[in-house]
């Protein structure tokens, strides 16, 4: 165990100071879950992955930014500039956890090798959690880490299109009604060729007001990109933003919806799938963004052949990622059908 730990401690020391240089497995990640195992037999060796990703070019202290300091007794680093004790952990969502990242470890490589994700309750059998509510948050803080603020535009040619979560669409067809309606998803998708699409981006809005569609575009698209609409009014701002807007009405053609946007349609379908298939619809309207962000990163990631990349990537953004305290998550008081299956079906 200790040779194979010093294999893996001075691949990633001589890896240093190459930019651009794409991780492998075996080399800065396990790809298997024997090789899973086998890396990470206990805290330490999590401890020192978890450095590896934060200060690949050695400590920088996240209070003051200085770039020296020493490691103490207890694990923990003291910064030269401000003297503080800094853990790898601190200011990032394993901030204060009272759980071994052993099991931080393995329900983020459950997460992500699994192709559809898992749910809190079958996370909580399989690793043997102390409690549903425990596997239900470090699933959580784990989604607020599955998104970069820095990630790049989409860019190209952009189909934008509404799903609605919770009810069923009423209404004219064309038109826009909210009656019986929960929740309203915008979704954008790269579309490379009628059956080839790329990035996704996904975010819950309020309305189907201009503010609310054409500010979401403007926020994840590249300008000058090609957005792809339907015929609804509430795109109408687009071309005054820097896009060259195609738009499609519903009414005037033969075409179903489906038809006219296949990208959009296809990503609403699988979402809707994923849901349900995966967390039997039981998520609350206030969590929903974070599951959203989930079914993006991994929407992005599903050509990706080594699984256990996805699992480097987001322990990469984890540390880099603010806490989450759990009173935030669920947004004051405890309840029951936060922590439990909720009926709530999307």
């Amino acid at each position: 165990m200790c040779r194979k730990g010093y294999v893996v401690r001075y691949s990633w020391i001589t890896m240093r100071g190459e930019p651009g240089r794409h991780p492998q497995a075996g080399v800065d990640y396990p790809g298997t879950w024997a090789a899973f195992l086998e890396w990470f037999p206990d805290d330490a060796s999590c401890v020192e992955f978890l450095e590896r990703l934060r200060w690949p070019d050695g400590f920088v202290c996240p209070l003051c930014g200085w770039g020296e300091g020493w490691r103490i007794a207890d694990g923990r680093f003291s910064c030269r500039g401000c003297a503080r004790k800094v853990s790898v952990t601190s200011g990032t969502i394993f901030h204060g956890t009272r759980t071994p990242l052993t099991s931080w470890f393995a329900v983020a490589w459950y997460m992500t090798n699994q192709k559809n994700g898992v749910s809190a309750l079958g996370l909580q059998r399989v690793l043997g959690l102390g409690s549903y509510r425990t596997a239900w948050t470090m699933l959580h803080k784990l989604r607020t880490a599955m998104v970069r603020p820095d990630r790049d535009l989409l860019s190209g040619d952009v189909e934008v299109d509404e799903t609605y979560l919770g009810g069923v669409e009423t209404g004219r067809r064309g038109g826009r009604q909210r009656d019986s309606i929960k929740e309203i998803v915008v979704i954008g998708v790269e579309v490379h060729s009628p059956k080839g699409f790329g990035r996704v981006r996904l975010r819950r809005v309020e309305d189907l007001t201009a503010a609310s569609l054409v500010g979401f575009i403007t926020d994840v698209v590249e300008p000058g990109s090609v957005i792809l609409t339907d015929g609804w009014q509430g795109y109408s701002g687009l071309p005054a933003r820097g896009f060259v807007h195609k738009r499609t009405s519903l009414r005037a053609g033969d075409d179903p919806a489906h038809v006219v946007q296949p990208g959009v349609h296809r990503v609403a379908s699988l979402l809707k799938r994923w849901l349900m298939g995966t967390h039997q619809g039981a998520i609350r309207a206030e969590h929903l963004d974070a599951y959203l962000e989930e079914f993006t990163f991994r929407f992005n990631r599903r050509s990706s052949r080594q699984r256990g990349m996805l699992f480097y990537r987001l322990l990469e953004q984890a540390v880099v990622t603010d806490p989450a305290p759990y009173k935030d998550i669920v947004g004051g008081g405890v309840t029951t059908e936060i922590l439990t299956q909720s009926s709530e079906l999307y």
